[in-house]
């Protein structure tokens, strides 16, 4: 069963981030630009890294153009979800 994640891109950034504030909502900070659909290949491939899946595993539903973004992960088991995610948590 996949994973589907609702999160907010913010690109130029130092560096990529996963960012899980204390409500739950994620934040992933990209190092590359919002332009040619560079953010949203950073974004992929830095989540499939994140998550251990495959690259082709991480698919960008909507929010193509829009910092707001869903993404479904395949083959990431639900209940592993929240330790993977707890390891992002703002100090």
């Amino acid at each position: 069963m996949p994973v589907i994640l609702h999160l907010k891109a913010k690109p130029n950034s130092r560096q990529n981030q996963l960012v899980v504030g204390d409500d739950g909502s994620l934040t992933v900070r990209l190092k590359a630009p919002a332009q040619d659909g560079k953010a949203n290949a950073c974004l992929l491939a830095y989540l499939a890294e994140v998550f251990g899946v495959s690259k082709s595993g991480v698919e960008l539903l909507s929010g193509h153009t829009a910092p707001f973004k869903k993404v479904r992960l395949a083959s990431v088991d639900e209940a592993e979800l929240p330790a993977i995610l707890a390891q992002f948590r703002e100090q």
